[in-house]
């Protein structure tokens, strides 16, 4: 494109998007973002937006205030006249409502796709949805990336061998194998999970040898992180060495990090800047992929292909 290319941050996640501005040596377009006495939300562009390629960096975690502020951002650029409109979000909120797995419940996620278009996104960038099929909600252009373009290299410097990756669930599987695939064809661990109800989760079974082996369990986000804790608990009392995790999403509400640092089992934990921090902890590594972002959002503005970017491994 010809047209000139900005780059404005919501106030979800703004330490990551001065690093996706950073990174293409330009600094983040002027916006103000307020909240009325009663809670109602304000935004204004600060600065010309007409004709411009915009990229509104933004994710969409808890409190439901961080996706309607990318929303009213995406409307006001639309009515200010902006060329192409890409909403650039590294997490992507709401994706495990993807379904109806009961009676009369909303499936959110299709809810925000269409939301999203409707108010003027041409197109979306995000990071390891919570299921790929999500992709097939939007009507607009979605570009996939993948944070196991980073995170390997931090943990093949790790040295271990004998190594097995282990799916905290079976819908966790494609990612895992993919992740065996690129640390050099390690074995592969299932670990059967039933769920009694919402953020609660008991561990039933292992399916794979773990005994002697040092594993790493790779998961697209930890919540409340019990189903990491003891999916690592039961690999242990399986007989697994040193357990190492790599997370994208580091939503960690409650006191889920103060869950992991206690585990024995846990080694250590990566996961990326999608989502601040919270709390440091010891045992937690933040993994930038900011980087990532930020040669996607080049590649897009000069109509180049963007594949090697979100291609992983298949095995």
């Amino acid at each position: 494109m010809n047209s000139e290319i900005k780059i404005v941050s919501g106030r979800s996640n703004p330490d990551f998007a001065n690093k996706i501005a950073s990174a293409m040596h330009q600094d983040l377009s002027e916006v103000a973002i307020r909240n009325f006495s009663d809670g109602e939300l304000w935004v204004k562009y600060e600065e010309n937006v007409r004709g411009v390629d915009l990229y509104i960096v933004q994710s969409t975690f808890a409190p439901s205030d961080n996706l309607m502020e990318l929303l009213l951002l995406i409307d006001a650029a639309r009515r200010a006249s902006a060329s192409r409109i890409t909403a650039v979000i590294p997490y992507f909120g709401y994706a495990r409502q993807d379904r109806k797995d009961q009676p009369r419940v909303a499936i959110t996620a299709k809810l925000v796709a269409n939301l999203l278009s409707q108010a003027g996104a041409d197109r979306v960038v995000t990071m390891d949805l919570h299921t790929p099929q999500l992709q097939g909600f939007f009507d607009i252009p979605l570009d996939h990336l993948y944070a196991s373009t980073v995170t390997v290299r931090n943990l093949l410097q790790l040295g271990m061998n004998n190594l097995a990756v282990a799916a905290p669930d079976v819908g966790g599987v494609k990612t895992a194998r993919a992740y065996a695939s690129m640390l050099g064809n390690a074995d592969l661990v299932v670990v059967d999970k039933r769920r009694p109800k919402h953020n609660v989760a008991e561990i039933m079974n292992i399916i794979g040898d773990v005994d002697g082996k040092n594993v790493i369990i790779v998961d697209d986000l930890i919540d409340t992180g019990s189903t990491f804790v003891k999916c690592a608990e039961a690999l242990k009392e399986a007989g697994a060495e040193t357990i190492v995790g790599s997370c994208t999403h580091a939503v960690f509400s409650g006191d889920a990090i103060d869950m992991i640092t206690a585990s024995n089992a846990i080694s250590k934990l990566y996961v990326t800047d999608t989502i601040p921090l919270r709390k440091q902890s010891e045992k937690i590594e933040v993994v930038s992929v900011a980087g990532l972002f930020s040669e996607a959002i080049v590649r897009t503005h000069e109509n180049q292909s963007i594949s090697s970017l979100f291609e992983k491994a298949q095995s």
